[in-house]
């Protein structure tokens, strides 16, 4: 249930697959269908409300199907756990089912699948969040339990001891004992990254964790988990006013807590290209990652590199698929995104990676990836994008956005409304992410280019396959 690939998979935007272009180089030159005159724009029903003890709650209704999904997001993540209790965002993931005031252990999740729900958690970089999906009129019992672990979580000498244990077993069996394990959710941020927030271990130090006592475990729940550090999101079939209600009922007595000052998490702007190369035993082919810093969310910026995500990487027709997968044959595909691996584009507060990734044969250096990408790289950086290209790129983001807003049984909505709350108070915000990418020109894709896809602003990071010594070292 706890597993990050699994948990991590749910709220990132699905890969639309666009027909397969022709070769660049031969390809005629096509245009696109223009836009009705009218489009009809995204338009979600957000009901929004704080409770005097600080809790965020979004409602956006939707009786499509007879379900409902609610979502509790604290602004906990990797980047944001004090520097001397690495790992801890993600141990309290693991604590949070352990057991609250009036449930035993591993009751909260009987009591979803006995109803006939899934449910999960994860850990992300300014997040830790928890959501489920149930039958509609399973609403009021989930809330209860919800506001029962917010209230009073079961933290006793025996849980922490447990799941610590769990958790380095995790970190042993899914990054250590792994090939790639780490590669490149881990390994670019650390690599790319000089504020510690961003850089260090996000599954944390062991000796950090087994440091920890109980009364630290104590203090930060009592801290991180309070109802003024967190959002809480109900989407699906209910009644908008019975929730409210209950919401009330449950969650507004709940004390809030002397939250901290946010951490510095800001980067410097980077003004050298930064390389590192690992060996990876259980490795059987070399890997490829490349990352830049993207723009600062909500700027217009960050909305162009968005569509220079769907123009250089995503899909077949893009042009770095076209290149080093149909073309050159470098690779066998290219995976790409901003802040790919543990989210999307809109679920983060802090500095973030636009990160490529590629797997390639032994025979073929990383060098000659590095230099296909860089052609296209400059093109876009010293080329103004044709009509028909900005057209299709759009009609993909607008495929993928509307994807990620109707999937996953409401998940989707419901990361996107939570998210919005959580970072900017305003969940509505997730209406006015389509226009913002209508109103990317060519001249701003350029401008953006030219200044975040600077080469000074790239980190490379590769992955050689071999054996090590009876020493460790390779």
């Amino acid at each position: 249930m706890h597993s990050h690939r699994a948990a991590f998979a749910v709220a990132l935007l699905a890969v639309l697959v666009a027909p397969l272009q022709a070769q660049r180089s031969k390809r005629p030159v096509t245009t696109a269908p223009a836009p009705p005159a009218a489009v009809a724009r995204l338009n979600v029903l957000v009901e929004a409300f704080t409770l005097p003890n600080g809790l965020r709650v979004v409602l956006s209704r939707d009786t499509t199907a007879p379900t409902v999904g609610v979502g509790v997001y604290y602004k906990v993540g990797f980047r944001t756990e004090p520097r001397d209790r690495t790992g801890f965002a993600h141990l309290f993931e693991h604590l949070m089912f352990q057991g609250s005031k009036n449930l035993g252990k591993l009751q909260f999740v009987k009591l979803i699948e006995n109803n006939g729900g899934i449910l999960n958690g994860s850990t992300r970089f300014d997040f830790t969040n928890y959501y489920e999906v149930v039958p509609s009129h399973v609403l009021e019992p989930i809330l209860w339990a919800e506001a029962d672990r917010m209230r009073g979580l079961a933290i006793d000498q025996s849980n922490l001891d447990n799941q610590r244990d769990v958790v380095k077993n995790e970190v042993r069996v899914n990054v250590t004992n792994q090939p790639y394990g780490s590669f490149p959710w881990i390994d670019l941020p650390m690599t790319a990254n000089t504020n510690w927030a961003n850089a260090h271990d996000f599954y944390g130090d062991f000796k950090d964790l087994d440091a920890a006592t109980l009364e630290n475990a104590t203090a930060f729940f009592r801290t991180y988990y309070a109802p003024n550090n967190a959002a809480l999101a109900v989407v699906g079939d209910f009644d908008p006013a019975q929730a409210r209600a209950w919401i009330a009922k449950y969650f507004a007595d709940i004390p809030r807590s002397d939250a901290p000052s946010p951490p510095d998490v800001m980067e410097p702007r980077q003004s050298v290209e930064r390389r590192h190369s690992r060996v990876d035993s259980l490795a059987n082919r070399p890997a490829l990652g490349v990352a830049w810093h993207v723009p600062p969310r909500w700027t217009a910026e960050w909305f162009a590199f968005g569509i220079i995500d769907q123009i250089l990487a995503q899909g077949r027709d893009s042009r770095l698929v076209d290149k080093l997968v149909l073309q050159k044959s470098l690779t066998g595909d290219v995976s790409a995104g901003i802040n790919w691996g543990l989210g999307n584009q809109f679920n983060y507060e802090g500095p973030m990676l636009w990160e490529l990734s590629m797997y390639h044969d032994v025979g073929t250096p990383a060098q000659a990836l590095l230099d296909a990408i860089d052609q296209e790289v400059e093109l876009l950086r010293t080329r103004l994008v044709d009509a028909p290209t900005l057209a299709r790129a759009k009609t993909k983001m607008r495929s993928q956005l509307y994807d990620a807003v109707d999937g996953q049984s409401g998940l989707g909505k419901l990361d996107l409304l939570a998210s919005f709350a959580l970072f900017d108070g305003d969940p509505a915000r997730l209406n006015a992410v389509e226009k913002n990418f209508d109103a990317v020109s060519p001249a701003l894709i350029l401008s953006t280019a030219k200044e975040w896809l600077r080469r000074e602003n790239r980190t490379v990071y590769t992955i050689v396959p071999g054996a090590k010594t009876p020493g460790g070292a390779p």
